[in-house]
């Protein structure tokens, strides 16, 4: 009889169970401890995607960052104002330019005790303040997302501009930032708390379960790669691979490092949805479209110029989360940052390859690289035409651009011709130093 009393007590206990398991809130749990870039957006992408798998009631997000890029904060911003799960800020320290932007687009925030917010004037990487176009588009923002969030737009206004007064608040001449009593006291802040255990007491949350963000090792390499600066090293180590290739050919190690580093920087960007197949493909197409040009039409003409445009956009359009050939929602600033990053690349990478060629070539460590092998009779070789030979020491002048290879004029007559050292502009004075395999080797006359 006992026995029957007990299970009839757990038959009532169990359903009690459940439901007080039920009852409990799936808190979902990231953190923004980084400069706001690329690295950060995919983190928050990431982040947003797991909380809807976890059918999270509520994301908080750790917040510390002094900012960083305004187009990825653009990105979280709208990923937070679309967010379908309510979205809590807890700052921990600072919430700096693009980390206010971010904070605000919250539905709530709360911040820890000597914490700060605002200072959202965009700057540039040295830190001098940007044109006002780049500080009304801040403006638009900051504004905007504060209204969304029901929050006073003038004092969101006055995080980016000095010249904004308000009444009580701010004076003009000096960028807004709050603490963490000031932002409670004009509704920047719902409440100081040490923890997000505290954050959740406040918020009313009183039984929950906490999951944080997945971040594997892969997610962490992924995040390094697409970061502008190793970008920017990626594209270096392509075109200074490729014109080190291309002065001496052959399948050696500078073709060998120009398609690791391809690799490196299409793949994170494909595995994160960014770049697609034909961006890959357009990109290579242009490398083929170059080589064209140095070796089958010398010169400069479309082949050059339409294999230089498709190398760029692949690259740029690589970094940019098109759909296709649709950019509709693509903010311009965005590809017009993308394209920076692709061209400083270029203009630091092509005069670093041809400065280090010119060392590396007249070095008597790496002289093996330059085409001064001595081809003589007892060796096996023949020599294909004595005329040639005889020319070794004359001057002769460039028909064409020397890229390593193309013609040159002596005394009225054409000859195939490849440079030892770089590359010689068309009309330039050369020397010929040697003959070898059917063309002269020849230097620039300095």
């Amino acid at each position: 009889m006992k026995r029957i009393h007990i299970l009839m007590i757990l038959a009532l206990l169990l359903p009690l169970a459940a439901s007080a398991q039920n009852d409990k809130k799936t808190v979902y749990r990231f953190n923004i401890d980084e400069e706001i870039a690329p690295p950060a957006s995919l983190r928050v992408e990431k982040a947003m995607a797991e909380a809807i798998d976890a059918k999270a009631d509520l994301i908080v997000v750790h917040i510390n960052t002094f900012g960083g890029t305004l187009d990825d904060a653009d990105k979280i911003r709208t990923a937070f104002l679309q967010s379908t799960i309510p979205v809590y800020a807890y700052i921990d320290n600072n919430a700096a330019s693009a980390g206010a932007l971010i904070s605000i687009a919250c539905d709530s925030i709360y911040m820890h005790s000597g914490s700060s917010i605002g200072a959202a004037t965009v700057v540039n990487q040295t830190g001098e303040v940007q044109p006002d176009k780049y500080q009304s588009y801040m403006r638009s923002l900051m504004r905007t997302t504060a209204e969304a969030r029901g929050r006073r737009p003038d004092i969101a206004q006055a995080m980016v501009d000095p010249d904004i007064y308000v009444e009580g608040i701010s004076d003009s001449g000096k960028v807004l930032t709050f603490t963490t009593n000031e932002a409670i006291k004009y509704g920047y802040c719902e409440g100081e708390v040490e923890s997000v255990a505290q954050l959740l007491e406040h918020a009313g949350v009183k039984e929950y379960v906490i999951r944080e963000q997945r971040y594997t090792f892969l997610d962490k390499l992924i995040g390094f790669l697409v970061s502008p600066l190793v970008s920017g090293i990626l594209i270096m180590l392509i075109i200074g691979g490729i014109y080190f290739e291309l002065q001496q050919p052959g399948i050696g190690f500078p073709l060998i490092l120009a398609l690791t580093a391809a690799a490196f920087y299409f793949a994170p960007l494909y595995l994160e949805g960014l770049a697609t197949y034909w961006e890959i493909i357009i990109f290579f197409i242009g490398i083929v479209l170059i080589i064209l040009e140095l070796f089958v039409f010398p010169g400069f003409g479309i082949a050059g110029v339409t294999g230089i445009i498709c190398l760029v956009t692949g690259l740029v359009f690589s970094m940019v989360g098109n759909v296709g050939f649709d950019f509709s929602g693509i903010p311009g600033t965005l590809i017009a940052n993308r394209l920076m990053i692709v061209l400083v690349a270029l203009a630091v990478s092509l005069p670093t390859s041809i400065w280090l060629g010119k060392k590396l070539f007249e070095s008597t460590l790496f002289g093996g690289l330059a085409l001064n092998t001595e081809e003589s009779t007892d060796k096996g070789f023949t020599i294909a035409d004595q005329r040639e030979q005889n020319l070794v020491g004359q001057i002769g002048t460039a028909a064409t651009i020397l890229r390593p290879a193309g013609k040159v004029t002596i005394a009225g007559r054409n000859y195939d011709a490849v440079a030892q050292i770089g590359y010689i502009e068309q009309g330039q004075q050369v020397t010929i130093v040697d003959y070898v395999n059917g063309s002269l080797v020849v230097n620039a006359v300095k």
